[in-house]
């Protein structure tokens, strides 16, 4: 373990260009431990990955005519949130002297922030926790994303994006990660992100949906009666963003003990054996009812798992830790079974998985949490534990918190959906037209119109009751158009 960092009161102020630059660079570089530092800059760059994983994850669960818009969100997500997290995102959750409810601009463009110990621990240094902070955002911001399914307009869906982090994700952040932060200085329990990133993602999708409405289907092609359902196109691509999004999820729990420690092995393996038992138990279910397998069920069991050990990572016990996954893969599975009885049109389980899996992981890391977890990182020992270990009042902590992020994420979403609806010029739903031909047609250049007929639209003349091509005919698979098995309850 390295030494204790100086207290920032007796640190210079290292924003001021140095004479002799040499010198001072030392300085700052004999700070910190070299492992965490490595530890930490390795894991940023891992979890990067997750935010291109979850477009190739959606673009899969999608149709074909809307795949593309999905791989151009995660791309949208990863540059203009990591522009606006550099601009004022950061300082708005990781500023160093503020109030309970939100931070201020002082560490704005970054500016001031350097070598300061970071607030999530003194072990690292604050532009290198920026630099890991990047990452969370912009996945979170696609999880989200999602939501707009083969429906919603670009341009004011990434407007949404934009404003949601700003007034959702940014300001729960600071809650839960801030010392500042009203939910920290209560208590709350949330190690790697389930407020910010999976409740309040899983809970802004719900309102999205809800804002567009359903899905168009003329030709009566659900393979469900009572809600547009229609069959994934590629099931290859939702297995390979799940397993980039898994491997990514190592670092994105890992890290966040924000240092190289007993703790952050502990974590892995945590994560680990949660993605495990939550696939497992969603198999288990689907076969259960269905009396097959599914790549895509296997798939959402692993996300659930993970998305269910995020906040219980770093406080509970290994010997849990697939259990949670499988609880919460659970949860999710029957809320996505009976999704029909609220009858909204979420077709990717966004709230399923993350919203309704985040709750619970809140909730059982309540339960389970245990002292001598946090303390393997040398330096978090003044937890008292969850339910397990007699701290009664934990779960009503971790209740609170994941009301309040649930709460505050639904309505901030539908009032910011319902302001940029009216805005001139961004309306949130694609025109009937644009969404049966699909929002690949209208929106990119990168699809080959030559070949793709879409549910019977001529894509070289764009004419309703059409099916054909410029070279012949073609078969129904190569026009997307999918046979309709017998309708699903």
């Amino acid at each position: 373990m390295a030494d204790a960092p100086v207290p920032i009161t007796e640190w210079p102020d290292y924003t001021v260009t140095p004479t002799g630059g040499d010198v001072m660079t030392q300085d700052l570089n004999a700070l910190y431990n070299k492992g965490d530092l490595c530890w930490m800059l390795v894991c940023t760059c891992l979890c990067w990955q997750i935010t291109p994983a979850i477009g190739f994850l959606y673009a899969g669960m999608h149709r074909k005519k809307a795949a593309l818009t999905m791989i151009f969100q995660s791309l949208f997500c990863a540059c203009a949130c990591g522009i606006q997290f550099w601009v004022y995102g950061y300082s708005l959750y990781q500023s160093h002297t503020t109030g309970p409810f939100i931070g201020d601009l002082s560490l704005a463009g970054l500016h001031n922030v350097l070598a300061y110990p970071s607030l999530a621990n003194p072990d690292i240094p604050d532009i290198l926790y920026a630099c890991f902070g990047f990452t969370f955002v912009t996945c979170t911001a696609m999880i989200l994303a999602g939501a707009m399914l083969e429906r919603g307009r670009l341009w004011p869906s990434m407007l949404f994006l934009l404003c949601w982090t700003t007034f959702v994700y940014y300001i729960l952040a600071y809650w839960e990660w801030n010392p500042s932060g009203w939910l920290y200085k209560l208590g709350v329990y949330d190690f790697a992100g389930s407020g910010p990133v999976h409740i309040a993602s899983g809970f802004a999708a719900l309102a999205w949906a809800i804002m567009l409405g359903r899905r168009k289907d003329p030709h009566n092609e659900s393979l469900h009666h009572k809600l547009p359902h229609f069959r994934p196109h590629d099931p290859f691509l939702v297995g390979l963003g799940t397993i980039l999004i898994w491997f990514g999820w190592f670092a994105f729990n890992g890290a966040s003990t924000a240092n190289l420690s007993m703790r952050s092995i502990y974590v892995v393996v945590n994560t680990n054996l949660a993605a495990c038992g939550g696939g497992i138990a969603w198999v288990l279910l689907e076969y259960t009812y269905s009396k097959k397998f599914s790549i895509i069920g296997f798939c959402s069991g692993i996300i659930s798992g993970l998305v269910g050990i995020t906040p219980a990572a770093g406080f509970v016990p290994v010997y849990v830790a697939a259990l949670i996954g499988a609880l919460t893969s659970c949860c999710s599975f029957m809320t996505v079974k009976y999704k029909h009885l609220i009858g909204v049109d979420e077709g990717l389980d966004i709230f399923a998985i993350h919203g309704v899996g985040g709750y619970v992981g809140d909730v059982l890391t309540g339960f389970f949490a245990a002292k001598y977890v946090p303390a393997l990182d040398g330096r978090s020992n003044a937890y008292d534990g969850g339910w397990w270990d007699h701290n009664w009042k934990q779960m009503g902590y971790q209740l609170a918190a994941a009301t309040v992020c649930a709460s505050w994420s639904f309505f901030i979403s539908i009032i910011l959906l319902f302001i940029i609806d009216r805005i001139p010029g961004c309306h949130l739903r694609a025109s009937e037209e644009d969404e049966l031909r699909g929002l690949d047609y209208k929106y990119f250049h990168d699809v080959d119109k030559s070949t793709e007929v879409l549910y019977g639209y001529d894509t070289a003349t764009a004419t309703p009751g059409r099916a054909g091509t410029r070279s012949g005919s073609a078969s129904a698979e190569e026009m997307g158009v999918q046979a309709v098995p017998a309708k699903q309850d």
